[in-house]
């Protein structure tokens, strides 16, 4: 069995949130990059490596036009340089390690179950009116924005101020797996459940 980056192994990691378990691929190769073998089927992104998953938001050109939390996030510029993305986040793995003395791969999986919603809103028209009701996220969708929230969190931290990305990533990693309310992933899903309580 080969390591994540030639430096970490994922046998010792465990899942402690048993819905995200089957979403949560913990496969190792030396460099996570599977060439967009998993988009040819549906729903194959839940056999892809969570490490890669992690890449491939890094990626991101940020949110968009669409505000979050009051402002506009972007990117760091990577859109599609996946060698780029590797190496922030094989740096940011490294950081981690160094600081919390654990396996990084282990970290990411703290942070996500803890940055993973488990409420979202939807909006259902009847009759000409429209209301938002509260509705389960699908485990698939929960890892989904834990990824990309943490991914945002490096962007927003690292845009416009002597932050490396790397070192942003690592700091958000460590706060979401110890479930900081300092950290932006989990202020995230804090406010995605506040909502969608209130639509109940």
């Amino acid at each position: 069995m080969g390591k994540v980056f030639d430096h970490w192994e994922t046998t010792d990691v465990k899942i402690s949130d048993v819905s995200l378990a089957n979403y949560l691929d913990l496969a190792t190769k030396m460099v996570p990059h599977t060439f967009g073998k998993m988009q040819e089927y549906p729903f194959q992104k839940a056999r892809m490596s969570v490490v890669e998953r992690l890449v491939n938001k890094v990626m991101r050109s940020g949110q968009g036009k669409r505000k979050l939390s009051g402002k506009y996030i972007r990117g760091r510029g990577s859109c599609g340089k996946k060698i780029q993305a590797l190496k922030i986040v094989e740096k940011a793995f490294a950081i981690a390690e160094r600081e919390t003395k654990q396996n990084p791969v282990q970290v990411l999986v703290q942070a996500i179950e803890n940055s993973a919603p488990r409420e979202d809103i939807t909006r259902i028209k009847r009759g000409g009116i429209s209301y938002t009701v509260a509705v389960d996220i699908a485990p698939m969708k929960r890892v989904d924005e834990a990824l990309k929230n943490i991914a945002l969190a490096a962007f927003a931290q690292s845009f416009n101020s002597k932050t490396s990305a790397e070192q942003a990533l690592a700091k958000e990693l460590i706060l979401a797996a110890k479930g900081d309310n300092t950290s932006f992933s989990i202020k995230r899903r804090d406010e995605v459940e506040r909502i969608a309580l209130s639509s109940r």
